[in-house]
């Protein structure tokens, strides 16, 4: 299998050189995407190392790290590349990480592998303390948001993917901002593709972060929000309709009856300073308490619906 590197490049001329440097003689390409970069890494690459691994792209505007690393992906297709791996410029990712990365790429036991930080507790020890809580805050909602609950840490960008499930992407709409991990689970889920965390150890150094609290905690929900019920949609009504879509499609509207029936008349007898009759209080509870429950089995559905069998091994 011919394996790719692809390395979206914003503002990281100072460590660049050597990640290039560590990746090994199992990438078959690297590709370095200049993302318009203010420092000029692209050139800086071009004009500092002889790899003729090395193909440097360039961007006219900038277009997000998920743009770049798009970019990247196409490329590798066009020239029949079997495995990409997205790396990051900034030396927060070992490149001599990537055979096992790869590996259950390799093996075909997976369609699309990435890095977790959450594994051990070594690992965790050099994690600021804001990302630790940050990161777990984002993994449940990226779990309920793609479907794959057996994933951790969503927004580590040590991936690697390979030419069945990349083929399948429709790479245009992918978030091209700091959202591109979480939407890539998300078009993933949607193609059934079997996803795979890799224990790794992140570096902290003296690079900075473009992803800010505030983009998180402003731009992150309705994003999540929007890719759930698309995702409900695409797997349990479009493309199958079993005993989840209808637990789905009853004890939702049920429990939104049951909490706006009960908060309305609940209201209502404090103004009128009388109890809520026995009959007005069932007809709250009970649709609260099924709807509940029907909900709760859907969710036990969606949890044992994560993808088994790669895309891999249904091409061949």
């Amino acid at each position: 299998m011919r394996v790719a590197v692809t390395i979206p490049c914003f503002k990281v001329k100072a460590q660049i050189l050597d990640v290039l440097k560590d990746i090994g003689d199992h990438v078959d390409r690297i590709y370095v995407v200049d993302d318009c970069c203010p420092q000029g890494s692209g050139q800086y690459v071009l004009d500092e190392q002889s790899d003729p691994r090395v193909k440097v792209i360039f961007h006219d505007v900038n277009r997000g790290v998920g743009g770049a690393t798009c970019t990247g992906y196409k490329a590798a297709l066009d020239e029949g590349i079997d495995i990409v791996v997205k790396l990051d410029g900034d030396g927060q990712m070992d490149p001599k990480l990537i055979p096992r990365l790869i590996k259950p790429l390799q093996d075909k036991k997976a369609d699309y592998c990435k890095g977790t930080r959450f594994h051990s507790l070594k690992s965790l020890r050099s994690m600021p303390v804001m990302r630790k809580f940050g990161n777990a805050c984002l993994s449940f909602i990226s779990k309920a948001a793609s479907g794959y609950w057996n994933i951790m840490d969503p927004t580590n960008g040590f991936t690697a993917i390979n030419a069945a499930a990349l083929s399948q992407l429709e790479l245009e709409k992918i978030h091209e901002r700091y959202f591109f991990e979480s939407d890539m689970l998300f078009r993933l889920a949607t193609i059934r593709a079997v996803v795979r965390d890799v224990p790794m150890e992140a570096k902290y150094a003296d690079e900075e972060s473009g992803l800010q609290i505030r983009k998180v905690l402003i731009e992150f929900p309705p994003l999540y929000i929007k890719a759930f019920f698309k995702r409900l949609g695409y797997n349990y009504f479009l493309r199958d309709f079993n005993v989840a879509s209808l637990q789905f499609l009853v004890g939702l509207p049920l429990l939104i009856f049951g909490v706006v029936f009960g908060v309305y008349h609940w209201m209502e007898s404090i103004q009128a300073a009388s109890y809520a009759s026995t009959g007005t209080v069932m007809l709250s509870v009970l649709p609260i308490i099924l709807g509940f429950q029907l909900l709760l089995s859907a969710i036990t559905f969606d949890l044992n619906n994560i993808p088994t069998t790669p895309l891999a091994v249904i091409d061949d």
